[in-house]
C-alpha cells in the first residue's frame, strides 16, 4: 500500500498521507521521532498524544460531535488512520473567501453568523464532555455537506442547512474537566480568529454567545476562568 500514499501535509509534529484503505478514502497521520528528544522519552509523549487524540475522537462520537472516523491506531508505526472528507473546506477557507462569495436570492446572507452559532454549540458540547482540543482554530474545524450536491463552486457552503461542522486534529487534545483549561480552549479560539479574521471583529463573541447559551452548567466558573485567562494573557502582550 505505500505506493499509494499520497503526502498531504507536513507540520511541526506529523505527516499527513491520504490513501484508501478498506476501500475508503483514508488520512494518515503519522507523528515523526523529535531526535532532539530522548529516545525512551519521545516514545512515550508520542504514544500518549495518540492515545489522547484516539480517546477524544471517540469521545466526540458518543457526544454526537462530528469528528473523521477513526479506522486504525498503530502504535508502532505512529500512526492514526481516519476519514477523509475529500469534499470539505476548513472553516478558515470558508471565512477569508465569504466576502468574494456570490449570494444568490435562495441561500441567506447570513450564513456566517449561523455557522458561528454552530461553532459556538460544537465548542460547548466539546466542553460539556470534558474533552479539550488544545487548537482551536478554524483550520482545524471543516464544513462538510450532509447530503452531496451538484454544485461544483464553493457558494454551496452558503447553504448551511445542508452542511454541518467537523473537528479535526485533536493530537493536542486531553480529556479533564478543569474549567481552566476550558478556559484556555477558548482564549486560544479568540486569538486565533483575531490573528486571522480580522476583517469579521464580533466573530468570537458571536461564537461565545452561542457557546454560553447553549449549556448552562458550570457556565459562570468558566466564563471567569475565560476571563482571568484573558487578563493574564494580555498583561503577557504588554509586558513583553
Amino acid at each position: 500500500m505505500k505506493e499509494d500514499y499520497k503526502i498531504l501535509k507536513q507540520g511541526a509534529e506529523a505527516k499527513l498521507y491520504i490513501c484508501n484503505y478498506l476501500g475508503k478514502p483514508t488520512l494518515i497521520k503519522e507523528r515523526f521521532k523529535k531526535n532532539y528528544r530522548h529516545p525512551d522519552l519521545d516514545l512515550t509523549i508520542t504514544k500518549e498524544r495518540i492515545k489522547n487524540e484516539a480517546r477524544s475522537i471517540v469521545r466526540c462520537k458518543t457526544a454526537g460531535i462530528r469528528t473523521p472516523t477513526l479506522y486504525l491506531v498503530d502504535f508502532e508505526r505512529r500512526r492514526i488512520y481516519m476519514e477523509h472528507f475529500q469534499n470539505s473546506i476548513t472553516v478558515k477557507d470558508f471565512i477569508i473567501n465569504f466576502s468574494k462569495l456570490n449570494i444568490s436570492k435562495d441561500v441567506t446572507p447570513n450564513s456566517l453568523d449561523v455557522y458561528a452559532c454552530k461553532i459556538g454549540q460544537t465548542v460547548r458540547k466539546l466542553h460539556d464532555n470534558n474533552i479539550i482540543h488544545g487548537d482551536l482554530t478554524t483550520s482545524n474545524m471543516l464544513l462538510v455537506e450532509k447530503t452531496l450536491s451538484n454544485v461544483v463552486d464553493d457558494s454551496k457552503w452558503l447553504h448551511h442547512d445542508n452542511v454541518e461542522i467537523v473537528m479535526i486534529d485533536f493530537g493536542l487534545s486531553f480529556i479533564d474537566s478543569s474549567t481552566e483549561d476550558k478556559g484556555v480552549d477558548l482564549y486560544v479560539l479568540e486569538r486565533a480568529l483575531i490573528s486571522t479574521h480580522n476583517d469579521y471583529p464580533d466573530l468570537f463573541n458571536k461564537i461565545f454567545d452561542a457557546y454560553k447559551s447553549f449549556s448552562k452548567n458550570n457556565i459562570k466558573e468558566i466564563i471567569a476562568k475565560y476571563e482571568d485567562v484573558r487578563a493574564r494573557g494580555r498583561k503577557r502582550t504588554m509586558v513583553g
